[in-house]
């Protein structure tokens, strides 16, 4: 029995180190092959009859040598290379394989990249092209017009062609973003702003606007330790991180130039529309980094008001910005989240991105528990107000609805996301800024709502008739949100000028006459 163990153990331990020679004799040879710079390890696939590669590159290989896909030679007539994007017309509109170019979106990217310690890019979709697609005489093309060779120069290491090295040398092809443009743009902005220190902001045409951002003004910037931390430190190895990317040939075996161009804007179209875009709704569920969203969904999941039970219907729509006729939600995360930001912005105006189109930096824990405890204690008076103590009894349509609608019903503006958005603005600018106590606003606050103030905003005796309510169109009036609130704050007493309140309602009266 000893002796069997003992066999047992010995050929265990011989198989471990064969395996081991084995990985070690790979290893070799694989380094062999990796040294070749001018190639890239890469694993081949095929779906709907399109063949790729599937590898990795550098951040800063893929902001030098990857071009926009206007740039395609296919395209070359009408690329306008002060723009990259391709000028339309009707001879290219049936060549356009990309969504103009927004050249303002190259700042937020950099940012991203340059001050988000666990930033990441999804994979890019690359076409590899080759100076021969654009000669008709090149030996490339047989006398019926058809490819003899691919676009791509692969050189399979199995004996199934899964496993390769892919030929990226700069003399042999070139290399055009299909998706993935934006990205480039991001990693090209980083890449300018760690050589000169600085990054030109653009307009969407990539006109300049004579600005620009400083390297040092993203380190002041940056709130979080961690960000100072990757700033200061790790900057400059950002370059050399990986991005996935994937490879797809401009011109494949068999194919006319007519069939290849059609093949790769028909993928351009197809990777487009799978990827449908996030509601704001979505986003306010996801986005972990704006503090005003994570205050929001906190609320929204667990405060009285709000919180799901089993014994009421839900009180939030999650994903629209809007709420249906019949619905009998109270708000929308959307709104919610606007109210966050419009009553807590007040208090913790770093919150907000240091500057349009930049992403927010998460507020520190200590802040952010901060934050949801001012927000709570506003929804803790909000459920106070007449009108909401209605929900005990009543659904939201009821008190949502114009007098005028089917069935009618109060128009209250309280059951409006515009409404909600607006109220929690100037209790903001009430609380934060002109230093009221919120207990004795909302003593205030009942006494209106009791009298009516919220209610029956399609009638013209209305605070709210031209202001919320817009009386031609005879529906809610986005636009008049702002207004109302400031209308709100000076009925709770923070504006010292008396003809403010006229002033405004006469603005808003003339529009309809």
């Amino acid at each position: 029995m000893k002796d069997s163990v003992t066999d047992l153990s010995a050929d265990v331990t011989s198989q471990k180190r064969e395996r081991e020679r084995e990985q070690q004799t790979f290893a070799v040879l694989l380094d062999k092959f990796l040294q070749q710079q001018d190639r890239i390890l890469v694993q081949r696939t095929e779906m709907g009859g399109t063949e790729a590669f599937v590898g990795s590159v550098t951040l800063e290989w893929f902001a030098s040598r990857v071009h926009f896909a206007s740039a395609l030679p296919l395209l070359r007539q009408k690329y306008n290379p002060e723009t990259d994007n391709i000028e339309i017309d009707a001879e290219s509109i049936d060549e356009i394989q990309q969504r103009p170019l927004d050249w303002s979106r190259q700042l937020p990217l950099t940012q991203y990249l340059a001050t988000r310690k666990h930033h990441k890019f999804p994979p890019v979709l690359v076409v590899i092209s080759q100076p021969w697609v654009d000669n008709p005489q090149a030996t490339e093309w047989d006398s019926q017009g058809r490819a003899i060779a691919s676009t791509t120069d692969f050189i399979t290491l199995d004996r199934e062609g899964k496993v390769g090295l892919l030929n990226i040398a700069e003399a042999d092809v070139t290399i055009y973003a299909l998706d993935g443009q934006h990205r480039l743009m991001g990693a090209q902005g980083l890449m300018e702003l760690l050589k000169t220190s600085k990054l030109p902001r653009y307009r969407k045409d990539k006109s300049p606007d004579g600005t620009c951002i400083r390297l040092a003004d993203l380190v002041e910037q940056s709130h979080s330790q961690d960000a100072n931390n990757l700033v200061s430190s790790d900057l400059q190895d950002i370059p050399q991180e990986k991005i996935g990317i994937e490879f797809i040939c401009a011109v494949a075996a068999g194919e006319t130039r007519e069939a290849a161009r059609r093949r790769v804007r028909s993928i351009f179209v197809h990777v487009n529309l799978m990827a449908a875009p996030l509601t704001k709704g979505q986003l306010a569920q996801l986005n972990e980094d704006d503090g005003f969203s994570i205050v929001a969904r906190k609320i929204a999941v667990s405060h009285p008001l709000l919180e799901q039970r089993l014994n009421r219907k839900p009180r939030i729509n999650w994903n629209s910005a809007t709420i249906a006729s019949k619905s009998t939600v109270l708000t929308t995360l959307q709104a919610l989240k606007d109210m966050s930001e419009r009553y807590l912005g007040q208090k913790f105006p770093h919150w907000k991105p240091w500057e349009k189109g930049l992403i927010p930096m998460r507020p520190e824990n200590r802040e952010l528990e901060a934050g949801i405890s001012e927000f709570w204690q506003l929804f803790d008076c909000l459920t106070t107000l007449p009108s909401y103590k209605l929900l005990e009894d009543e659904d939201t349509p009821s008190l949502r609805r114009f007098n005028f609608e089917k069935d009618g019903g109060e128009g209250n503006m309280l059951f409006r996301p515009v409404g909600q958005v607006a109220l929690a603005q100037a209790l903001g600018i009430l609380v934060f800024k002109k230093g009221f106590k919120l207990k004795e606003i909302f003593k205030k606050l009942k006494k209106f709502d009791l009298e009516g103030g919220f209610s029956s905003m399609e009638y013209p005796q209305s605070l709210w008739y031209g202001v919320l309510y817009d009386p031609n169109k005879k529906r809610i009036q986005v636009a008049g949100k702002d207004l109302a609130a400031k209308l709100l704050v000076y009925i709770l007493g923070g504006i010292e000028d008396r003809n403010f309140y006229l002033k405004s309602l006469l603005r808003a009266s003339l529009r309809y006459f």
